[in-house]
This record gives structure tokens, sequence and C-alpha cells, in this order.
């Protein structure tokens, strides 16, 4: 009788199930979101010969933002030296159309240059700057604090990958521009963006959300399908579990463990399939005594498995961080015959670092700026510190030169007073920097009124100083150093340098009339090498009014 009771019971509770369907029990069926309107629009140089983006040879090429996914921004070609370098002169410039804080990284593939702004991606001749297409996608939502920054595009096999601030991430046609998906990768109410230049390889499309400095959010990693963009796997770069999560304190609504987020770009070794990652500060900023411990795994270099995104090791650079030091540039994975396999890592703390990949031995820290009261407690009364939230090393990292074993790299000398409030009364709002700062109108401190910066050449084995070039302003332009011997950056002065790479004497010298804050590349075409920068930093944090934004391509006369 049992039995034949539960069979008659479970017969009602069906029919109850069906006659019940129209009462609307279950859920809607789930609704794509809402995304902005995209629109590629075609240049006078659409269709010419190269404009697919096809790669040409290895040594020919800047087909990632640090060319290659090692990241040792180093260029092969041999044509320009310090001999010549003199003799540069402009080949053709591009106007963006458009007034931007131009940060981003350009790549150079078979002939096509591509680079971005934070809402646009242009396609232009590699050896003419004519335009091939422009791209523009306009955010749906936009997000409530908006550096307004793109660092760029990553590229495989005929497409272009890159994030927007209105949480997501979409692919581009190399040829046409068309967009071929467009998926959502993070929560834009909560402040996660996405400004970093991703990395494409074996099918994957790497990158991680920004907005580590925003209430609750934590820092992810993820793997998007090339094809599709769907997510293959993530990763939080925040310990959530195990022996690592002991370093912070438990996680609540008032204080949730917060920060670790990434916003430039990652080097990949495609040998050992390992994926190298870059991480911010944790949360609250300038509060330690709220997350008391080592706060894994931020401010350090991450290494994951690529095709899992398993964890497997985290070198943290700063512990329990009260200075808002973000490891903010990729690392440069390089071998030295003394020291073999080593992470070439540099941050905002204003070092650069030489791990051994094996060990995880630290080989050498140096100082490449002033480093002044950073052991002070902040206090409500203002503590100022050297390197400051915008000084050290900034988001283009170090060039890696290998027949000089030499690194070189940009820093910036600008310090920041940071006032902190009682942690009582600190209140977290999503999508806005929760710091802890008491100055709701200077949540990242007051920095000084003056600052400088400067270019470092480094003992790729020892860390030791070759020489050093003191520049007037901040320099945070990336570095490039080629097989010819040469050293390019720029300054926020708008001065575009060609240095002796052996001793640091300035070759070459010319002003762009616009804060240089972008990449710096050296590709070949037709047996020519070419120098492109990107120019133009229309910047508030920075201070910075400029011009329109443009690219600027160098060689030497014919």
């Amino acid at each position: 009788m049992v039995a034949r009771r539960a069979i008659i019971n479970l017969g009602a509770s069906l029919a109850l199930v069906a006659g019940c369907a129209q009462l609307h029990f279950l859920k809607s069926a789930s609704v794509p979101k809402a995304r902005g309107e995209s629109a590629p629009v075609r240049g006078p140089a659409f269709g010419d010969p190269g404009s697919a983006g096809q790669p040409g040879s290895h040594n020919e090429d800047w087909p990632a933002y640090n060319r290659t996914l090692r990241g040792d921004r180093f260029a092969p070609a041999t044509a320009i030296t310090p001999a010549n370098v003199g003799s540069l002169r402009r080949v053709c410039e591009a106007p963006l159309g458009e007034r931007a804080n131009l940060q981003t990284g350009p790549i150079e593939v078979g002939g096509t240059i591509f680079l971005t702004t934070a809402t646009t991606t242009v396609a232009l001749d590699a050896e003419s700057c004519a335009i091939r297409w422009t791209h523009r996608y306009a955010y749906d939502p936009s997000p409530d604090f908006d550096l307004k920054v793109n660092r760029g595009v990553g590229y495989s096999n005929g497409r272009l990958f890159r994030g927007a601030n209105d949480g997501r991430v979409y692919a581009l046609d190399a040829a046409s521009g068309e967009e071929v998906w467009n998926v959502v990768a993070g929560d834009v109410s909560r402040g996660e963006t996405f400004p970093a230049a991703p990395i494409a390889w074996g099918g994957l499309v790497y990158i991680g959300n920004a907005g580590g400095d925003n209430f609750g959010v934590v820092g992810r990693m993820m793997a998007l399908d090339a094809a599709t963009g769907g997510v293959v796997w993530t990763t939080p770069l925040v310990a959530k579990s195990g022996p690592a999560a002991a370093s912070w304190p438990a996680s609540t609504e008032i204080v949730p463990r917060a920060g670790g987020a990434t916003w430039t770009s990652y080097a990949l070794d495609t040998l050992s399939q390992s994926l190298f990652i870059p991480t911010g500060n944790a949360g609250p900023d300038f509060l330690p005594d709220l997350r008391p411990g080592n706060n894994n795994y931020t401010t350090s270099i991450v290494e994951l498995d690529s095709r899992t995104g398993a964890f497997r090791a985290a070198h943290q650079l700063v512990r329990n961080d009260q200075h808002d030091w973000d490891v903010s540039a990729a690392p440069a994975l390089i071998a030295t015959a003394r020291n073999g396999q080593l992470i070439i890592a540099a941050g905002k703390d204003g070092h650069v670092y030489g791990i051994d990949r094996s060990s995880g031995e630290q080989r050498f820290r140096t100082a490449v700026t002033k480093i002044e009261n950073v052991d002070a407690p902040l206090t409500a009364e203002g503590t100022r510190f050297c390197p400051g939230v915008n000084g050290g090393v900034e988001w283009n990292g170090v060039s890696y030169a290998p027949p000089r074993n030499a690194l070189y790299v940009n820093s910036v000398e600008w310090c920041t007073t940071i006032k902190v409030g009682p942690p009582g009364d600190l209140k977290g709002k999503d999508a806005l920097p929760w710091t802890g700062s008491s100055q709701l109108t200077h949540p990242f401190g007051v920095p000084d009124g003056t600052r400088r910066g400067a270019l470092t050449a480094l003992d790729a084995d020892n860390g030791q100083v070759l020489w050093r070039f003191d520049a007037p302003t901040p320099l945070v332009a990336g570095v490039l150093s080629t097989g010819g011997g040469v050293v390019m950056t720029g300054d926020l002065a708008g001065n575009f340098y060609g240095f002796d790479g052996a001793d640091g004497s300035v070759k070459f010298r010319d002003s762009t009339g616009a804060p240089i804050g972008g990449g710096v590349i050296s590709y070949t075409r037709g047996g020519r090498q070419y120098i492109a920068v990107a120019v133009g930093m229309d910047a508030k944090t920075w201070n910075l009014k400029s011009p329109e934004p443009r690219l600027i391509v160098y060689s030497l006369p014919r």
C-alpha cells in the first residue's frame, strides 16, 4: 500500500505541475544583455595588398603588444644603428580623428598596423599610414569610473581581439574590421573593465579584468575560445582557498577581499604552456591593517597553466602593499648565459626584479627610481612617499636586448601624499574607487607638483646599472631595443629619442608636439626597417592635455 500511495501522489504532483504551467512558476528564457553599436568604416587603403594582415616572417613583424609572447620588446632588424639613427625621417603620420588618452601598443602584421583608443580600432598601411578601415564601438552601458584607456589588440589567424570598458571583449576580422563576436566578460555595474592588450595563442585569447581599486572587485584571468568568444576557463587572482587564502582575513560584506586586477598585458611560454600575469594592488589600497597578511596573489607575477587555468606559481613583489604599487607591466621571459631562465618584472614600487624560473629565487632587485619614506605608516595628517601612486614603472615594461644582455626600462619619479580615514569610516560603493583615502576628491592622494623620469640600462644577469638617462618628464612610453644596437622611447614633453644602447648617448631626438605614452615598435617591409610610435595622451590623471593623437612612422632616407 505504501508503494501504491507513493505512485498516486507522484501522479498527482505531475498533474499539478502540468496544470500550473500556465501560472509561470518557471523563469523566462535568458535574454542576451544589451551591447553597444559596432560599425567599421572603410578607408582609402581598404583592400590594398597586405590589408588582410597576414603575417610576414617572424623577424619582420611586430605581431603582439611586446612583439613576442615572451615579452622581450626586441626587434632583430639591424639596418638602423647608433651611427645612422640621427638620419631618421618621418615617413608618414596618421591622425586618429578624436581626442584620446593614447596608451595603445600598436602591432604590425604583414604590412598593416593595428592600434586602438578606448572605443576605436584602426588599421593602417604600414608604409604609407593610409587608413584601411576604422571600427568604432559604443559602450552599453558606460562605466561609472572610466579612464578611457585601451592598450591594444591581440592577433591570431586573421582576427583581432580586444577588450572594452563596458565589461565586454570582442573580435574583429583583421581584413575588414567587421565584428566577429562580442561577449560579456565582466560586470560593468561593479566597475569591471577590460583595457588590457590580450594575447592569443593555440586557439585561445587571454585577458583579465581591471577595476581592482573599486569596491569588492577581484581580478580574474580568462581564456576565451578564439572562434566563438566562449569562456574556456577563468581563474581568480586573489587567493580564495587553500593555504594561500590564509594570507587574507575572512571576507565580509563590509570589507570583502578585493584587488589583484590586471590592466596591461601578459607573457606566455609556449614550450611550458605557462601564462604569466602581472597583478595589481590589494583593496582597500591604503588601509593594510584591514587586510593583514601577504594578500596573495596581489602585486605578483602569477603563473598559470595556459590550457586549463590551473595555478602553477606566484612571485609576490610587494607584500601587504599600502601604496597602490601594482605590478603594472607584463614580465619578460628571458634566458641569460649565467642565470638561465629568468622572469624580469617591474612595478610601481620602482624596482626591476630578476627571478629564477625554476627555483623562484630572486636573483636581483634594482631600484630605478627614488625610494623615499616607504616604510612610514600612512596617517590622517598625510604621508608623502616615493614612488607615488603614478610612479615607478608603469604600463610599458622592460625591453631585453640579447646581443648586449641588457635590460632597458622607463620609470617615473613622482611622489604622492595620502591622508587616510579611520578604518571604521570606510564605506564601499559599487563601481567606485575604494581606497581608504579621507579626501573624496583625491581617492588616490595628491601628487607632487614636480615630476621627472629616467631610462635605465641594466645588466640582465645581476641587475647592475649600466647607464641612466634622466628626462625632464615622466617616461611611460614603450621601450624598443633593436639588433642594430639602438634603443628608442619617448617622454611626456613629446620628445622621441634614439639612444646608443651601449652607453646611453642620445643620437636622435624629434619633437612630436604631443605627450608620448603609447608603444614604440619596429618592423621591416621590402627590406626597409621602420619605427612607429603612438603619440598623444590627453589624460587628466597625468595633468596632460594633448592635441589629436596620431601614429608617426620613421625610417632612414632611401
